[in-house]
């Protein structure tokens, strides 16, 4: 097995980072970086090591540079270009600490306080600012706390902040099966709203009843296809599901766009509110004049990095909450793939780790998991 070693004999700690110093297809750009971090701390610094990384569909998005928000390429790493670290959510466990630190002390987990870091390597210095403390890591695994941040906030955020959500009102969503779309359910169970999600057809219909019966057991009101959402008579299956229209479809979560888009929105009750989150077909949103002057829609976007760092405080509580329903088993892992990161993982597995998120359906997110590293 290759185990790390420390480079020399001052103490200094080996580590790894998958970098990129322009922008383009992950497996073409991505490089595995090996560099030293200095055992000399300085005062408001923190080692930390990473513990689990997930990849998500923005950190590609990042890397092709198709995304708004981009990391800055620096030397900082002694990379032979200036380049940028890959991933945005994760969990650390603190290793040592400055001088000046008080707010963190060793065996502490963390997560990053705003995006951008770049979160898929195994050890980093950061400052104290940058970081969030998890205030009690008992009853949780890496897996939870590093897939946290970005997801669940999510969700919790667009059906908080946007409309008054009363016990017994509806929202609707495409993307169901998504991170998101699982959080909004079981957040939605939890604070008594009623849900219709909408997920893609699957290759035959047994995998369809198995994706809806999976979404059902999770707490999801009803569950339709993106084929049904657009037949004709979907809006009269609506009416009869919120007793005749009497119970009101406030909120509508968008990731994908598009027609299936369109048709949601119809769903929505008089003054109902439509949050743009993504736009994964690639399709732009129609709006309909009669849906802004005759049903007073509303439309809205979120973007969770933008919120996040605009409310570092909010995003703390919010991340605690999850995570308190998630030790009393209230609130449910994502599906994953784990893929394990040793110290002696070669480059191409993790570059094809990451490439192979761009496929079709898939059984889970990709997240890494480190391990001796």
């Amino acid at each position: 097995m290759c185990r790390r070693h420390k480079s020399g004999p001052y103490g200094y700690t080996q580590a790894k980072a998958l970098v990129y110093s322009k922008y383009g297809e992950p497996s073409d750009v991505l490089s595995l970086h090996t560099h030293s971090i200095s055992p000399s701390l300085p005062s408001s610094a923190v080692l930390l090591r990473t513990l689990a990384s997930p990849i998500n569909p923005a950190d590609i998005n990042q890397i092709q540079g198709v995304y708004p928000a981009k990391p800055p390429f620096t030397s900082l790493l002694g990379t032979s270009t200036p380049s940028a670290v890959g991933g945005n959510e994760g969990c650390f466990e603190v290793v040592s600490v400055g001088s000046s630190i008080n707010s963190v002390s060793k065996g502490d987990w963390v997560i990053m306080k705003n995006t951008g870091f770049g979160t898929w390597r195994t050890h980093t210095l950061a400052g104290e600012k940058d970081i969030l403390k998890i205030d009690s890591k008992e009853g949780l695994t890496p897996l939870q706390v590093g897939t946290v941040s970005v997801n669940p906030c999510t969700a919790y955020r667009m059906l908080k902040d946007f409309e008054e959500m009363r016990e017994g009102d509806w929202f609707i969503q495409n993307g169901a099966n998504s991170g998101v779309g699982r959080a909004a359910i079981q957040l939605g169970r939890q604070w008594g709203l009623k849900s219709i999600n909408i997920i893609r057809d699957r290759p035959d219909a047994a995998a369809t009843k198995a994706m809806k019966n999976e979404l059902l057991e999770l707490g999801a009101t009803t569950v339709a296809t993106e084929s049904e959402l657009m037949d004709q008579g979907f809006k009269e299956q609506v009416k009869e599901w919120t007793s005749g229209g009497r119970e009101l479809v406030k909120v509508g979560l968008n990731c994908v766009g598009g027609k299936p888009t369109s048709a949601l929105m119809k769903c929505l009750s008089p003054s109902g509110h439509l949050i743009t989150y993504g736009g994964m077909s690639k399709q732009p949103l129609v709006l309909p004049t009669s849906a802004l002057i005759f049903k007073d829609i509303k439309f809205s976007g979120f973007w969770a990095s933008r919120w996040s760092d605009a409310h570092p405080d909010d995003k703390k509580k919010t991340v605690e909450e999850v995570l308190k329903m998630t030790r009393k088993g209230t609130f449910k892992d994502i599906p994953v793939q784990e893929l394990r990161w040793d110290w002696g993982t070669e480059e191409s597995t993790l570059k094809e780790a990451v490439q192979g998120t761009l496929g079709g359906f898939r059984a889970g997110k990709s997240v890494f998991i480190y391990g001796d590293t």
